[in-house]
């Protein structure tokens, strides 16, 4: 199963509003990736910056695939990869 970019957008935002108790509109995503760091995000909470590593991102991912598609994985199944094609960056699960 692939995660698309704005699913992984999606799945932090419904994370941290639910975490911080904040509408989803007070939650901003950016997810980025570098040699050096790997896969992370930068979100901001009601204004508020928060650095997101991939530990993080692949919670979020789970909790996402629980709700929406009723499906527990766990986080040695999701693989985060960078798509050069479409300039994104998707998840992959195994199941």
């Amino acid at each position: 199963m692939k995660i698309t970019m704005d699913e992984i957008v999606n799945s932090v935002i419904l994370h941290l509003s639910e975490r911080h108790e904040v509408p989803l509109s007070e939650v901003q995503v950016e997810l980025l990736w570098d040699e050096e760091q790997g896969f992370s995000a930068e979100a901001w909470v009601q204004g508020r910056s928060r650095f997101l590593v991939e530990a993080n991102l692949k919670e979020s991912i789970m909790r996402y695939a629980l709700n929406e598609y009723q499906i527990r994985v766990y986080p040695s199944q999701i693989t985060l990869e960078l798509n050069e094609e479409l300039e994104e960056i998707q998840a992959n699960i195994e199941q």
